[in-house]
């Protein structure tokens, strides 16, 4: 089959390893790297063996496919002319900067029947797909998501930048309410928050997001009855424990670490989005799963604007 003509734009800290995981790829040809700093677009483009380029729009009709890993700002401007051409498209997360610009890219996509993938890269973890198998029925689930402060990503609240990612997982259940609290600490955005959202079930989720942390810590816990799983999502690694009653005797609790297949979740999306664009099927994460959860995470900085109010 003839190769898939991809091009990366945006090629900061995380557009330049889609730049790298494409270009070994055998079934994609890389057509071009894209940055508005043409000694970026230059010096990617030169380690990856591909044309640089300043001007995303110079690629409309010469790309199947496109991944747009620019500031949030820009995603629609960028994101949208490749749409409306027929070419698929992958967005980094967050989809856009407000539910009206994600309905805009999503109805486009829909109108024109065009791929249209979100970069969730946490539904790619290895151990997130074996630890949910094992998570059926939590009463209680607690996430840490902390990191030292970045040099990226400083043009949108935490909730967005990080937190989106574990508010996207939890929407696999019904959400009925959610409570958030929120400060400014070094940025005037939001640095640390927290969230504590009720499900239909009667499950609490609280979820800590920060970016001002001494220890990076990546972990959700899901509590259950008679059993406990946790994830470490840094480390790839799942643990899971169960309370098992043998013979009508005392209760032991039985378990350890799960067996999880380490793999780079950004491999394994760029993988599923190749694989969709060449099979004319939806991604495992598509636009209006991101528009979802920026919609959670909208709702979250919301009820923390009114918090400070």
């Amino acid at each position: 089959m003839n190769r898939t003509r991809i091009a990366v734009i945006g090629v900061g800290h995380l557009g330049q390893h889609h730049a790298r995981i494409l270009a070994a790829m055998p079934e994609v040809d890389l057509v071009a790297v894209v940055d508005s700093r043409p000694e970026r677009a230059a010096e990617i483009a030169a380690t990856y063996g591909t044309a640089p380029l300043t001007d995303a729009s110079t690629l409309i009709g010469r790309v199947d496919a496109v991944i747009v890993a620019t500031p949030t700002v820009s995603h629609v401007e960028i994101a949208l002319p490749f749409i409306e051409a027929g070419a698929a498209v992958l967005v980094e997360k967050p989809l856009a900067s407000s539910l009206a610009e994600a309905d805009r890219l999503v109805d486009a996509a829909a109108a024109r029947n065009v791929l249209l993938a979100t970069g969730h890269t946490e539904r790619f973890n290895p151990a997130v797909t074996a630890a949910l198998p094992l998570v059926s029925s939590p009463r209680f689930i607690e996430i840490h998501r902390l990191g030292a402060f970045p040099e990226r990503s400083l043009d949108v609240d935490v909730i967005f930048d990080v937190m989106i990612h574990d508010l996207d997982l939890l929407l696999a259940v019904a959400v009925t309410s959610v409570e958030a609290v929120g400060v400014n600490v070094l940025t005037p955005r939001v640095d640390i928050a927290n969230a504590r959202v009720r499900f239909s079930s009667g499950c609490i989720a609280n979820v800590t997001a920060s970016r001002i942390s001494r220890d990076r810590v990546r972990k959700a816990r899901f509590f259950q009855r008679d059993s406990y799983v946790s994830i470490d999502y840094a480390e790839q690694e799942v643990e899971a424990y169960r309370l098992v009653s043998e013979n009508g005797g005392r209760p032991v609790i039985q378990g350890g670490r799960v067996e999880v297949s380490s793999d780079e979740p950004l491999r394994l999306e760029l993988a599923d989005f190749v694989e969709a664009v060449r099979a004319r099927r939806q991604p495992a994460v598509t636009g209006r799963d991101g528009r979802a959860a920026l919609a959670l995470a909208t709702q979250v900085t919301e009820l923390i604007s009114k918090g400070a109010a």
